[in-house]
This record gives C-alpha cells, structure tokens and sequence, in this order.
C-alpha cells in the first residue's frame, strides 16, 4: 500500500483521538466491537455488569494500544444505569456511543413470564434509551458525535418464541430513526446495525438444536453462521469520518439472510 492510500485510510477510518463506550463489552460482539476500536485508534470505556467479566476486553484493548476505563451496571436497574452513564462522561469525553448489550428470554408467546418480558425490555430498550439520552447530551453541545445501536434481523421479522426480544428489537429501529431525526442538525448521527445469526451465547441454544441448525444454515447464501467480528467492520464504517452523511440508517450484516 502506497503512502497516499495509507494516509487517505487514516484520516477517513481511523479513530484515533476519539473514546468508545461500549455496553456489553465483555464477550461476544461487543467485546470484538471493543477491540476493533482499539485496534483503529480509539480508546474505550468499557461496560459490564462487573468488573471480573471485562477483564479479556480490557487487556486485548490496552494490548492494541487504547486507554481503558470500565464503568459497572446491571442493565436491569435503571438507577445504576443512570448512574453509570452520568460517571462515564465525568470522567471522559465519549465521541461513539456503541449499545450493544441485549438479552433474549425464548418461551412461547402463551408462556411468557411477566418478569422475562420486563427484563428484555428494560435491558434492550429502557435501559438503550437511559444512557443515550445522558451521553447524547455533551455530544449535542459540541455538535459532534456517533451513536450506534445492535438492532436484529427481528427487528424486521417476528421470530420464534421470541416476542419480547422482537418487539424490543423493532423498538431500538424506531428509537434510532426518531434520535437521528432530531439529532442529525446538530452534528450527532444515530444509526443501526443488524446481525444475522452470529455464533454468540445468545444464540447457543439455535446451534445446539440439529433442526434450527440446519433450517438456519440452508437459508443463509453463505452458508455459515456469522462471528462477533463480522459485525466489529460495520461500527468502524459507522464511528468514521467516512460515515459523516449517514444517519438513520439500518445496515444489515446477515449474510445475505433477508435477500432470500
């Protein structure tokens, strides 16, 4: 690669100068976002529910040369939410707001739990909208910022056995595309990303089942699961200056799933 095209790449994708806060960071897409981060320059201010679980995250980050802080909350808790949020932009400045962290509760419509409906909800959407109405606030004010939220393929589909996570799902859609209307004359993007089936804990109990397995599989043109890093890319594409006139928008990364 020639000086010109490396130089041309630094300044359109790298991040350096920049700080991430990512929710979720201990594993799965949220920790490889994190450290495709690191990696394209930015530091990270990392989030999970305790210390212990972002301790992979935190080295690999300062390995690839970021300075790393964590804040600590139980998404559930919207108080300590509230909390984390407010301590996260005291202590720096956060130019990219991932909120990647997200739980499912699989149990037929007829079945669900009051309490696993709450949860799913308060986690994927009450909690999303409690830190970036605290982080979007500074970035208002200097009227800079990238906000960058892990929707679904269930945020267009409905699923199986899933109702609250789909219709939270759809939730984060529309709450990223009535942020990005507000916030886009005021220098903030706001934007989504949806994974396809991407081999992560959640998605654990669809691989263990030969039948879901396969089903899966014979629709993905593909023809493979996707990993946490195929997701990592498009939050880079997302965070930079190359995506300055993007905003609302919901970038797909399923494989080809929904073109089936």
């Amino acid at each position: 690669m020639g000086a010109k095209s490396s130089a041309w790449l630094t300044e359109n994708f790298g991040l350096a100068g920049k700080r991430a806060l990512v929710t979720g960071a201990s594993k799965g897409i949220g920790g490889a976002t994190a450290i495709a981060l690191a990696r394209a320059g930015a530091n990270l201010t990392l989030w999970g529910r305790d210390a212990a679980s972002l301790e992979s995250t935190t080295s690999a980050c300062i390995e690839a040369g970021a300075e790393v802080s964590t804040v600590i909350a139980d998404m559930r808790d919207l108080k300590s939410v509230s909390l984390a949020a407010e301590k996260a932009i005291a202590e720096n400045q956060i130019d990219i707001l991932v909120n990647n962290a997200g739980v499912i509760s699989r149990a037929p419509a007829i079945e669900t739990k009051s309490a696993d409906w709450q949860s799913v909800i308060d986690i994927n959407v009450n909690a999303i909208f409690t830190i970036t109405q605290i982080v979007a606030k500074p970035m208002l004010e200097r009227r800079d910022g990238r906000i960058i939220n892990i929707a679904s393929l269930l945020s267009f589909q409905g699923g199986i056995n899933v109702p609250a996570y789909t219709a939270s799902k759809h939730a984060v859609v529309g709450l990223t595309k009535a942020l990005a209307n507000e916030w886009a004359s005021q220098g903030v993007t706001v934007n989504a990303i949806a994974p396809g089936y991407i081999a992560t804990d959640n998605t654990k109990p669809l691989m263990e089942d030969a039948g879901r397995q396969k089903a899966i599989l014979a629709r993905i043109p593909m023809g493979r699961w996707g990993i946490p890093e195929d997701i990592a890319g498009s939050v880079i594409f997302l965070s930079s200056k190359t995506a300055s006139y993007v905003t609302g928008h919901v970038l797909v990364a399923d494989g080809g799933w929904l073109s089936r």
